[in-house]
């Protein structure tokens, strides 16, 4: 298991940036795979990007590709999620999320660990 904590989440205008990090804590996971996934309301939780403490290429979905970069810093164990050109579409929650070992999904059932969220909101 791992304990994860959001933040950096807030208020921007549209085409602006934004920075989410992903605290984790009591990590009994060696190798794992965090992600962000987020929802906005009255739709389905979707994944964003994912990213793996070994040696993988990260994944994006379609709808960040190009705007979004996620990374890490293992001496921190904390995963950032940057987000440029932002528009009202990307306005939802943004959880983080971890899964034991290398996972190649942004299929939420995969992830076991999940944090409380931080809210995005995108204005024109």
């Amino acid at each position: 298991q791992v304990q994860l904590v959001e933040s950096g989440g807030g208020s921007v205008q549209v085409g602006g940036s934004l920075t989410l990090s992903c605290a984790a804590s009591a990590s009994t996971y060696s190798e794992y795979t965090t992600a962000w996934f987020r929802q906005a309301p009255g739709k389905q939780r979707e994944g964003v990007a994912l990213i793996y403490t070994g040696n993988m290429s990260p994944i994006y979905a379609d709808s960040v590709k190009g705007r979004f970069t996620i990374s890490q810093d293992k001496a921190k164990k904390t995963v950032y999620l940057q987000m440029n050109s932002l528009s009202p579409a990307d306005t939802a929650m943004y959880f983080c999320a971890a899964a034991k070992g290398w996972v190649p999904s942004l299929q939420r059932d995969w992830y076991s660990d999940w944090g409380q969220g931080t809210q995005v909101t995108v204005s024109s």
